[in-house]
């Protein structure tokens, strides 16, 4: 079986944590941040951790991590 080539784009976009966690960042931060509360603002700005397991699966191998 040939190896699998990373997706560039989501490799910019996700980092894989010591432990193996896939960690990203929210969406909706890019604009329009005057119409949203800053209890919403402040938790955009963390990371999150995916956690579906079949989503993560699919993340993994588009990493080409498996």
């Amino acid at each position: 079986m040939p190896t699998l080539k990373p997706h560039k784009g989501l490799l910019k976009r996700v980092k894989i944590s010591a432990r193996g966690k896939i960690i990203r960042h929210k969406a909706n931060k890019g604009h329009l941040m005057a119409t949203k509360s800053g209890n919403r603002r402040r938790r955009l700005g963390k990371a999150a951790v995916i956690g579906n397991a079949a989503f993560r699966k699919i993340v993994r191998r588009q990493l080409a991590l498996e």
